[in-house]
């Protein structure tokens, strides 16, 4: 509260420094709580001895699936590691109910003040602190002994940016500084608040906008990364242009284009002058800068009973920062790393009138991807061949979670398809219910290997070229969500989802981290998730 007290009273004297010509009118206070107690089954992935198949190895939640050894140049990724030609895939989920189960309390705290001025100025500072819960307990329960060993980093400026309206006498806006960026239904820009873990996103940088009564454009250039001195030119960014049609009645109509520059230097050798040599013979190690281009097209509205929601976008440009990581003898990686993906997210819904409103609805998603880390047998003995990337689309900070399990909004490289009801058995509680099913689109190729149990054996370990593509299908999920508003700003929610697990995460996929990170077990166990949520906003 010290560090609040003092940020806030900074904030006014800074108000109050402002000239004559736009004086302070008015001061408001918003902010909210949000509390969420979350419980995983069949998941978490603790200590163990490495296994072929269970394979439990590593830290707490991390099992090493396919140990290196199976899988000599193999260009495995972004989880590659290992010694010359050794690219080891690691899964942070077991699906197995004999492991331990994950369960935490997190909380969220937001606190902000808007000054406004005359002459359409106005400031805006919200501080922020995203915690768990028994993380800055400041005493031993054993001995008494207080302590002031506390983290450092609760409390953040979230967001901090001052706005000027009506600029040249034209319906113009424009917003300098830390600022959230939310955009159509939060697809593909939103603020990472759904669900679990959230802890939010905001954005440093400069967004302008025209709004009249029939249209708007933004225009917005952001910061994501400073490298400078570092770098002369290493800073990632991330920029767009978004557009919105309003003369449809009850209908939106959007169009944007975005673009993500990372131009950090990749150096993937050490500066080990031989190798330096060779891969300069071979026209290699020459990586350009990462230009991500996603255009796309919305549409959401009402018709009558009707509502619906879709989105389309494409995805080009070069993923070399990606593209280095996919080196199957620990060389280089793939200098030439395109993406050319497309994605698409579709809801219908019909909400009848009658008691208790209910509303059903039928979606699907798709988000293209590739999975090009299987090699032929020329590949396999020459270490100097080309080696390939996968690239999948990639949802860049987009606040859909299509599953409690599955999807931190990373999930790509899969087909989902999904449905469920809504109604109000008072007026003061909703009930949803849902279900869903998950399938890769392009699935791994992992080493051929035989059943031994629940076990499975590979029978030529080191010819990582003779393969079998594992199981497409991720599985069912089915959830209901009840929720209690108490009053206007107070709200209780409790869920519950279950997860059929099918055999493509047994076996495992590349369908998290925007198709960059593996999803396999050692066990094919449904999970559960049960979570209590309460939250207050003023």
């Amino acid at each position: 509260m010290r560090k609040i007290g003092i940020v806030a009273a900074v904030a006014l004297c800074l108000a109050l420094a402002l000239p004559a010509a736009a004086e302070l009118q008015t001061v408001t206070i918003d902010g909210s709580i949000q509390i969420r107690a979350n419980y995983y089954s069949a998941t978490a992935v603790s200590n163990g001895g490495v296994g072929v198949v269970r394979g439990a190895a590593g830290g707490p939640g991390i099992a090493l699936r396919w140990p290196g050894f199976f899988l000599p140049a193999r260009p495995i990724g972004s989880l590659a590691s290992g010694g010359f030609g050794l690219n080891s895939i690691s899964s942070a989920f077991s699906w197995n109910s004999d492991k331990p189960d994950l369960s935490f309390v997190e909380q969220r705290t937001r606190l902000g003040f808007t000054a406004d001025f005359t002459n359409d100025v106005s400031a805006y500072i919200e501080l922020d602190s995203y915690d768990l819960w028994g993380q800055d307990f400041r005493s031993n329960y054993i001995t008494g002994l207080d302590s002031a060993a506390v983290s450092n980093d609760d409390v953040e400026v979230y967001q901090a940016y001052v706005e000027a309206r009506e600029m040249f006498g034209y319906p113009l806006t424009l917003r300098i500084g830390r600022q959230e960026l939310s955009y159509g239904s939060e697809w593909l820009i939103g603020t990472n608040d759904t669900s679990s873990f959230f802890t939010g996103l905001s954005f440093d940088g400069v967004k302008l906008r025209y709004a009249t009564d029939m249209f708007s454009l933004d225009a917005f250039y952001t910061i994501l990364a400073e490298n400078s001195p570092i770098e002369q030119d290493g800073d990632v960014t991330f920029a767009g242009l978004y557009g919105s049609y309003l003369g449809l009645e009850d209908i939106t109509i959007d169009a944007y284009a975005l673009w993500l520059r990372d131009p950090r230097s990749i150096n993937d050798t050490n500066f080990v002058w031989f190798v330096e040599g060779l891969e300069n013979l071979f026209g290699v190690d020459d990586y350009d800068v990462t230009n991500i281009y996603t255009f796309g097209l919305r549409g959401a509205g009402t018709i009558g009973a009707f509502d619906f929601e879709a989105e389309a976008a494409y995805q080009t440009g070069d993923e070399n920062q990606q593209g280095s990581t996919f080196r199957p003898f620990g060389l280089y990686g793939d200098d030439d790393l395109n993406v050319n993906q497309w994605a698409g997210n579709l809801e219908v819904g019909y909400t009848f009138d009658m008691q208790m409103t209910p509303r059903v609805f039928l979606g699907g998603a798709y988000f293209g991807g590739e999975d090009n880390r299987d090699v032929n047998f020329w590949q396999w003995i020459n270490p100097f061949d080309r080696p390939n990337g996968s690239a999948s689309f990639n949802r860049l900070f987009s606040n859909w979670e299509y599953s409690e399990f599955l999807d931190a909004t990373d999930l790509s490289n899969a087909w989902i398809g999904r449905g469920g009801v809504s109604f109000s058995p008072t007026e003061t509680v909703d009930v949803l219910l849902t279900v869903s099913y998950f399938q890769t689109d392009e699935p791994f190729d992992a080493p051929v290997y035989f059943k031994l149990g629940r076990y499975r054996v590979p029978i030529a370990p080191a010819l990582s070229f003779w393969t079998r593509e594992n199981d497409d299908s991720l599985g069912w999920e089915t959830g209901l969500y009840v929720t209690y508003n108490y009053s206007e700003d107070l709200s209780f929610q409790v869920g519950w989802a279950h997860l059929f697990t099918g055999d493509g995460l047994k076996e495992g996929n590349f369908s998290n981290g925007n198709g960059l990170l593996f999803n396999g077990g050692s066990s094919d166990d449904d999970a559960d998730y049960l979570y209590f949520q309460t939250k207050i906003s003023f």
